[in-house]
């Protein structure tokens, strides 16, 4: 069992940055393939970035350059920056956990409650 808290999200305006955390609890989160996910409203959620107990990557097109996942395996965490934001990033931001390295939300088993970022132009 894993237990996901996500944080920092926030209002920022367009071009500037935001790091979101997750927190997770139980054992072997080094084991575990972690994601960021986002939806919008009215919107399906949808993949961001997720990566590998071993640190390898993937964001999704619209990201790349701009955002970059990270992970700490000694504090347990996950780290979504975000730079160069733009209204279109406006969502609720999820991590989850799971065991198979996907962008499918299905692929995860464990979600956090997600954390508000919204970007004003």
């Amino acid at each position: 069992q894993v237990h996901l808290v996500e944080s920092g999200g926030g209002l920022v305006q367009a071009g500037g940055s935001l790091r979101l955390s997750c927190a997770a609890s139980g054992r072997r989160f080094n084991t575990y393939i972690m994601g960021w996910f986002r939806q919008a409203p009215g919107k399906e959620r949808e993949f961001v970035a997720r990566i590998s107990g071993s640190g390898i990557t993937y964001h999704r097109d619209s990201v790349k350059g701009r955002f970059t996942i990270s992970r700490d395996n000694t504090k347990n965490t996950v780290y979504l920056q975000m730079n160069s934001l733009k209204p279109e990033d406006t969502a609720v931001y999820y991590c989850a956990a799971g065991q198979i390295y996907s962008d499918h939300r299905d692929s995860y088993d464990y979600w956090g409650q997600g954390t508000q970022v919204t970007v004003s132009s």
